[in-house]
């Protein structure tokens, strides 16, 4: 079903409060930030591309921005840069990014124009943000095991999904390894999070939908959408079992859009599993 008709050019990056019981998401190119509260569509307009957050407290965000993570208030509309990120480069912006179970945050950073290498994979955690991968095209699929031990993360350009080996403090302790291969079909993986049970919700883009998969990599549903280009999920809801996600305008043609009048908006399908409660980011 659809969750909100507003029209997204890229929508990414869906968090669920889980203190607010709200549902935030963005507009990257659009540079807004969007939700929804007792039937009210809120709407917050930035000065540059926002991509992702995580949550500090009942009233403030962690937003990704092209230069900066920076501390959003959300009752007073106050920011902070907390760190720069990248803020030297002009060609890159932030995409995709999540909070994991140690309290840090991964981010993504990519080209505005996808240049190929052009972004990285990075990691605040203690007070510092630390370069963790980098000839990155289009960082996606940022998310963790429920037991805080294993990362995920592609580069959609590969189309490939890649997870990683944790230590206590989260940090890679081994060399990432395949975990999906979609190489040769004509789907991206995109924006993903894991289930209470371990199993990966993964949006494709060009794939119309959200699928899951166990933690061997076997498929185990597909969830279709309205969309073709699904970008990012979460679970959410009063219950957990909620699965919202994320699409995009971007990268289809007039005929397309016809086609698909409710491509760009957000998406949400009760009852489909029983999702992580996002995880609180600590300074």
């Amino acid at each position: 079903m659809i969750y909100d008709t507003r029209m997204c050019e890229l929508g990414e990056g869906p968090l669920w409060h889980p203190l607010r019981q709200q549902l935030f998401w963005f507009d990257v190119t659009g540079h807004r930030l969007l939700s929804q509260h007792r039937g009210e569509a809120l709407d917050w307009r930035f000065p540059e591309m926002v991509s992702a957050a995580g949550w500090l407290s009942r009233d403030v965000l962690l937003i990704a921005g092209e230069r900066d993570l920076f501390l959003f208030d959300i009752e007073t509309e106050e920011t902070e840069t907390l760190v720069e990120l990248e803020a030297g480069n002009k060609v890159t912006r932030s995409n995709d990014g999540r909070a994991d179970a140690q309290g840090g945050f991964w981010i993504g950073t990519m080209g505005k124009k996808a240049e190929p290498g052009a972004g990285a994979i990075y990691r605040y955690y203690d007070g510092a943000l630390r370069r963790l991968y980098d000839g990155i095209s289009i960082p996606n699929s940022i998310c963790f095991s429920p037991d805080g031990k294993v990362a995920h993360f592609t580069d959609t350009a590969t189309q490939r999904v890649m997870r990683v080996a944790l230590d206590a403090e989260g940090w890679p302790r081994a060399e990432p390894e395949v975990y999906l291969d979609f190489t040769g079909q004509e789907v991206w993986p995109d924006g993903a999070v894991i289930d209470a049970e371990g199993r990966m919700w993964l949006a494709l883009w060009g794939g119309n939908g959200v699928s899951a998969f166990a933690p061997d990599g076997s498929l185990v549903r597909h969830v279709a959408l309205e969309a073709p280009h699904t970008s990012c999920p979460s679970f959410g809801g009063a219950d957990g079992q909620t699965l919202f996600c994320t699409s995009a305008l971007q990268g289809m043609d007039a005929g397309q859009r016809a086609a698909f009048p409710a491509a760009g908006m957000t998406f949400a399908v009760p009852g489909v599993a029983r999702g992580q409660a996002e995880h609180q980011i600590l300074l």
